[in-house]
């Protein structure tokens, strides 16, 4: 059993489905939901259809949404927002049309991720499998990397951090990266004898990878309290 929290379209659902895996996606947002079920008919076929299902809970709320599978699934795939605000991302433009843009993407703050990783040790099976996928962005013009602490907090919850993996956010063209500017990024054009930051492209996220070990060796029980 796959499940994906922070889910912002189709794609999880649909590979573990092609995959002959189960698969739950926390989806909050009503017409965030109808929009990927709407892909994932298009997509899957009804045996696959049967293997995928959505339901309505907030990441940090997945232990509650998965009171059934407590303890049974496999990997648990997670790309929080990023960036932390105290409800909505500031520079979010109300007016998009996708219905993903439209989701209202929730803080991020210290206490959220924690009850977000408590209820990931949950929900995961005896060497089961935490992903969560981080961009370091410029603010300020400081560069804030989430996934530094990412890793402290799954540690203090008895996660082995496994590893990292950099994935490309680009094509690759030979030895070159084709990177394309977005609107985002020609707003941050400027004059080339100013002091300030260049502009920022993303081309990559960190993709860093847990192990719940298989006992629950120095873990003291349930979590929940501890990653604050």
């Amino acid at each position: 059993m796959v499940v994906e929290g922070f889910t912002t379209s189709e794609a999880v659902l649909v590979a573990a489905a092609e995959l002959d895996r189960r698969g739950i996606a926390l989806v909050p947002h009503f017409p965030l939901a109808q929009h990927i079920g709407t892909r994932l008919r298009a997509t899957l076929d009804q045996q696959q259809l049967a293997r995928v299902q959505m339901r309505p809970v907030r990441p940090d709320q997945m232990a509650r949404g998965l009171a059934d599978h407590l303890g049974d699934v496999s990997l648990v795939i997670a790309a929080p927002p990023p960036y932390e605000t105290g409800g909505h991302n500031s520079r979010r433009v109300s007016g998009m049309g996708c219905p993903a843009c439209r989701a209202d993407l929730w803080m991020l703050s210290s206490e959220q991720l924690g009850l977000f990783l408590a209820a990931a040790w949950r929900v995961l099976a005896p060497g089961g499998v935490l992903a969560v996928t981080t961009t370091a962005r410029q603010q300020a013009g400081r560069l804030i990397d989430p996934a530094p602490r990412i890793i402290r907090h799954a540690q203090r919850l008895g996660f082995r951090y496994a590893q990292h993996v950099i994935a490309l956010r680009v094509p690759v063209e030979g030895d070159a990266l084709v990177v394309q500017a977005g609107p985002t990024d020609l707003a941050q054009l400027r004059d080339s004898r100013s002091g300030a930051l260049p502009p920022t492209v993303a081309v990559h996220a960190t993709v860093s990878l847990f192990n719940k070990p298989p006992s629950p060796e120095g873990t003291g029980g349930s979590p929940s309290g501890r990653a604050r």
